[in-house]
């Protein structure tokens, strides 16, 4: 099982989306976050060194089996890259899922997710 988390713009959440019903990869979480990637400038205010600013983002969290795993990311791929893929665009990050337990019916493992 893998957990495959995407950090993309907040304007490719429906593209995405729709790219991963289409998949028919239909269990997802959405949250909102915040963040940095590459600060190529440091901004200086009066002398000092001031953090770059912290930008908008949607956060995707979706488990799925093995099988799965490529299909997803390639639907975030077509979904999320802007014009052929732009600065900004997100990230995409996947993970080893040791364990999935469904709290309704205690199922554990692939029947989980």
């Amino acid at each position: 099982m893998k957990l495959v988390t995407a950090i993309i713009r907040p304007s490719k959440l429906e593209a995405v989306r729709d790219a991963l019903v289409a998949a028919e990869i239909t269990r997802i979480t959405v949250s909102r976050c915040t963040g940095r990637g590459r600060a190529d400038k440091v901004s200086i205010y009066r002398g000092q060194q001031v953090a770059p600013d912290l930008i908008p983002k949607i956060r995707l969290d979706i488990a799925c089996n093995d099988e799965f795993k490529q299909i997803t990311i390639d639907a975030i791929l077509g979904a999320a890259r802007t014009n052929g893929g732009e600065v900004g665009d997100g990230k995409i990050f996947v993970t080893e899922l040791e364990e999935c337990i469904r709290i309704r019916t205690g199922e554990s493992g692939n029947d989980a997710i």
